[in-house]
Order: C-alpha cells, then structure tokens, then sequence
C-alpha cells in the first residue's frame, strides 16, 4: 500500500489531486510513514503549499532524518529562524543529523541577519565530526561569502579544508569575483591544480560585471573550452560598456547563438539608440521568449517610440506563443502614459484583472503613473489604495498625479498621510509636493513642505527644489522675496531660475526686473533658442522692440531655431503626432481646413462678444 500511495502521490497535478492523495493516506494510517511522509513535505511545497508541509511535519510522530532534512529544504529561501527550529525539534528529538542536513540548513541563511546562526551551525558542523566534508565544508564557505561583509572567514574555512574539490576552488574565486576582488581571484584561478567551465565562467562573468572587459577577453581566448555562459556573458559585458561593436563581432563568432545572445545584442543596440539594428535581430530570431519581446518593447520606450512600443506589444499578443509578464506590462504603461493613450492603457489594466497578475509595486506604480497623466486621476487613486504594499515612489507618483490633474490641495495633504505614515522621504517626493504647491498657488504649505524637508527630513535642497520655490514666489507676485531667496541659495542660480523670475516678471508686469534677470540668463546661457526666444518675446510684450529684434537678429545670425512643440492624440487604435506648423501629416490638408473653421469660429464668437459688451 506505501508503494501504491507514493505512487499516487509522486504523480499529483495539481493541489485538488494532493489534497485528495493525502487524504487516502491518512484513512490508510500511512501518514507517519517515513517512507510517505518525506515525500508528502517536498510534494506540498514544489506547489507552494509551505503552511500546509509545515503542518503535515509539525503532526507527525517520529519522523526521520530524510523527513527532517526535506523540511530543512522547503524553508530554503524561506525563513531560517523556522529551519532551526525543526533543526532544534531534530536534536530534542535524538534524530542524527547528516551531511545532507547542515547542506540544506546552510543555504536557508542567506543575509548578513543569519550570520550569528550561521556561526552557531558552523560550531555544530564541527562538534559533530563533519570538518572534513567537503560537502558540508563547502556549503559553509558559500555561506560566509554571502552573509559576511569581508571573506576572512570564507577564506578561513578555505584554508582550514583538508580536502578542496573543483566546486571549493569555484565557490572561493565566484566569492572575490562578487566582492571586486579580481587579483584574488586570478591568483586562486592560477594556483588551481584543476580548472572546468565553471571556474572560467565564473572569472569571465565576473571581469565582465567588473567592467574590465580588456581582461575578460584575455581570460576569454585563454579559455580550452566555451559553452554559451561563455559567449553570453562576454556580449553581455560589451554591451554593458556600450562597445556594441565588439558585442557584434562576439556575437557573429559564437558557433550556436542562443535565445540569450540573440536578446542581448537587442538590448545593446536599444540602448546605443541603433533600432533599426535592434529590429533587424529582433526579426531574425529563431526563437523568441518572453525577454526578447521585452528587450524590443523596452528599447521602443527607452527611444522615445511609443507608439513603436506598442505595435510591438500588440504583435507580441498576436503571436501568442509567449504571454506578457510584469515587465512587459510596465513598459507598456509607461508608453501609454507619455502619448497620453488612456485607450490603451484602460485595456492593459483590464489585460491585468482578467490574467489574476498580482499588483506588484512596480506593476501598481506604473498603473497610477499612467492613468494620472492620461488624466483619469479617480482610476490612479482606486488602484493607489488597492496596493496592499507601497513604497516612497507609489506616494511621489500619485502626489505628482494629484498636482498634474489640478488637485494640488488633495497632493498637499496626501503628503502629509505620508510624512504621518512613517515612509522614508527621499529629495524626489519633496519636487513633487513642491510643484503641487507651485501649481496650486499654495505659498505657505510650499514654505513649510521646504523647511520640513531641510530641518524635520535633513535633505540638502537641490537646484530643483530652489527652482519650485522661485516658481512658487514668483507666481505669487513675491518677486523682491524670490529674488532674496535666490541670495541664499548654497548653490548658484541657473539659466531655469533666472528664466522662471523672467516668466513672473510678464506675468505682474515688473519691467525693471525684467533688464537684470535677462543680463543672469544671457551670462549664463547666450546660445540657448528657448530663451532668446522668451527673452524676446518678453521685450516685444513690454514695448521694448529694439531689444527684441536684437535678439531675434542675434537668433538668426547664429542659425539658432527653437525645438518645436510636440503634441498627440488617440483616434481608434492609432496615435497621431504632430510639430508647430507641421506639414507631414497625410491628412493636413482636412486638418488645417479644420482649424481655419475653427479659428474663424472663435473669432466670430470673439467679435460678438465685444460687440455686446459695447
């Protein structure tokens, strides 16, 4: 019957058929078998049923040391408090531990948190007899170099070992690898009696991470023999520096590319802003995973070709052979977000619902980023109070969504929930309560949030936030108290300062501050085609047409032009850009037809208006 049911158990597809293989065994009273009840713990945990192995181990008789030690082995990656206390349970319990047992106890302590226990366990290894396992002694090395700040006692279980296989050598040399510690590592690579692809691998990776690819590729030709680990991890490192070109020769050389290379060298060609390229590998792939499209789509984005972005995304779907992730998802989002396609981005947050995709903080950040400044601010703050976990770029993202929509009170006092809520404040979320304040013409709240941030959060103000508190003065008509602001400042005004004080000055009509402000920007940023432009434009609105045409004169004879506006809208499923006074659009003729009725409406409208109020 053991056999029979072990059987069953070893063949469960899902939870439902678990559940119900358990229940046989408990009705056959095998379930504190210890030929059952091993595999019974490792079947509930492979389906992520750990409170349910949990309990299964903490009912049973007597089990033993193969029971105890699969327990140990769920709790990896868990919690390694829990692991010492079935380790705990084993020793009340007289259960003789093995070397398989401080191996999976071992691996459960993976932070610097679990260095004490560490060391407790490392005095167990040794009491026991297991001071000459190179199996065990090999899993304390690995556990110092990733809880230990410094690699003494790595090094010392190292040195202190009576045997060293091939694994100790790998583990010793990844661990200087990890730390940047590359002339240990060569000099261990050199005394090694016996090297496999692992230890070459491991140097090689570890170069390329280093950004020491001039070595990497020595170490690299050296090499007896490649695998791809070998190859990709020299394209990735290339890529990485930015030498795409070296990638590309890496990457023609490699005699069998894998989905990896091929999604590197898309990567890499994205980044160095070369699409045309990244399309060209993109389209040539043999086969293509989930990373490949993200690689495509996140390049798009990255590029500023949103609409690129999701064209892609919408073949991906087409495809059908790989199913979007959290990654794909938040690159799509953020293409939504920048053309404004609230379309689209309602159709990727239904995407999400009906796929059961668990709101991640990423997930869920780039979902309120997204439906703030496509304008829908009442779905941004449903899906900000649905996060069950947030962190301080949840709160920056939805306080800048509240000030973009106009809600700059509500962005004011969700700051203050957030100071109250115990997160820790970063100089990011100070730029955005700031510009809520600008916006919203909140000139104290804006003075205290700025005095908060320096005394209460001890954050050095940066240029930004000079800049918002400038902007927030001088829109207010405290031009003279932005003026002595700017005399305080620990860092010297720029250009977007002065031009900011320059805009306030338009705005209450100071001409006399207007003449030095423009002498600031013109000292600091002579070439600059927005400025002269704001500068000119300015003189023109104050009568002061000669220092006007000066300045367009100055613009024209230097061949200076002011990068145009840009601006998009959804019809359908497409997006549509358009320039100032652009002539590309295949429909500018209906356009422009369109906007000569409209302009000849509102005139008519306008001349109307007048007519009555006379």
């Amino acid at each position: 019957m053991e056999q029979k049911m072990l059987h069953i158990l070893q063949n469960c597809k899902n939870i439902r058929e678990l559940k119900q293989t358990h229940l046989q065994i408990f009705v056959h009273g095998l379930h504190h078998s210890n030929f059952i009840l091993p595999k019974l713990i490792t079947v509930s945990s492979a389906f992520n049923l750990l409170d349910y192995a949990v309990s299964i181990f903490q009912n049973s008789w007597c089990p033993n040391v193969v029971a105890y030690n699969n327990m140990i082995k769920c709790l990896i990656g868990q919690s390694h408090k829990e692991a010492l206390r079935v380790y705990n349970r084993m020793k009340v319990s007289m259960v003789e531990a093995n070397s398989f047992t401080f191996t999976f106890l071992l691996k459960c302590f993976e932070s610097s948190e679990a260095l004490e226990d560490g060391k407790v366990m490392h005095g167990e290894t040794l009491k026991l007899g297991f001071g000459s396992s190179v199996f065990v002694q090999n899993s304390l090395l690995s556990f110092y170099a990733n809880c230990s700040e410094k690699l003494h006692s790595a090094y010392g279980v190292f040195e202190e070992m009576p045997e060293r296989d091939v694994v100790s050598w790998n583990s010793m040399i990844g661990a200087c690898m990890n730390r940047g510690e590359i002339e240990s590592a060569i000099g261990l690579l050199d005394k090694m009696p016996e090297r496999n692809i692992v230890t070459w691998n491991s140097v090689v990776c570890g170069l390329s991470k280093a950004g020491n690819m001039e070595l990497a590729y020595s170490v690299f030709e050296q090499m007896p023999e490649r695998n791809e680990v070998s190859w990709n991890s020299m394209i990735s490192g290339y890529v990485r520096m930015g030498d795409v070109k070296a990638a590309q020769s890496i990457f023609y050389q490699m005699p069998e590319k894998t989905v990896v290379s091929w999604t590197a060298m898309i990567s890499g060609y994205a980044t160095a802003g070369d699409l045309k390229s990244a399309e060209y590998i993109f389209n040539h792939m043999p086969l293509k995973n989930v990373v490949s499209w993200n690689a495509m789509i996140s390049g798009y984005v990255h590029n500023h070709m949103f609409d690129q972005a999701l064209y892609v995304f919408h073949n991906m779907l087409i495809n059908g052979k790989c199913s979007p992730d959290q990654a794909t998802l938040i690159s799509v989002l953020s293409a939504c977000a920048h053309l404004g396609s609230l379309e689209h981005g309602k159709w990727i947050d239904s995407y999400i619902k009906k796929n059961k995709f668990h709101l991640s903080i990423p997930l869920g950040n780039a979902l309120i980023d997204m439906f703030a400044k496509c304008g829908d601010v009442e779905n941004a703050k449903e899906v900000f109070h649905h996060m069950s976990k947030r962190c301080v770029i949840t709160w920056t993202t939805m306080v800048s969504g509240l000030a973009l929509n106009g809600k700059c009170r509500e962005a004011v006092n969700l700051f203050d929930q957030m100071c109250l809520g115990g997160t820790k404040l970063d100089d990011v979320v100070f730029i955005a309560v700031l510009s809520a304040c600008t916006h919203g013409g909140l000139v104290e709240e804006g003075k205290r949030a700025f005095d908060q941030m320096v005394q209460e959060f001890d954050i050095k103000p940066q240029i930004e936030h000079y800049g918002c508190m400038v902007d927030l003065l001088g829109r207010a008509g405290k031009l003279e108290e932005a003026i002595r602001f700017t005399e305080r400042m620990h860092l010297k005004p720029n250009a977007v300062i002065w031009a900011t004080l320059l805009f306030c000055c338009k705005i209450h009509g100071n001409e006399d501050l207007l003449i030095s402000v423009t002498e600031k920007i013109m000292d600091q940023e002579p070439s600059n085609p927005g400025y002269l432009t704001l500068v000119s434009n300015l003189s023109a609105s104050f009568g002061r047409w000669e220092d006007a045409l000066s300045f367009r004169v100055a613009m024209r004879q230097q061949r200076m032009e002011k990068v145009p506006g840009c601006s998009s809208i959804q019809v359908g499923n497409k997006v549509h850009e358009f320039l100032a006074k652009d002539t590309r659009h295949v429909q500018r003729k209906e356009i422009y037809r369109a906007l000569d009725s409209l302009n000849g409406q509102l005139k008519s409208e306008s001349d109307c208006a007048i007519r009555i109020l006379q």
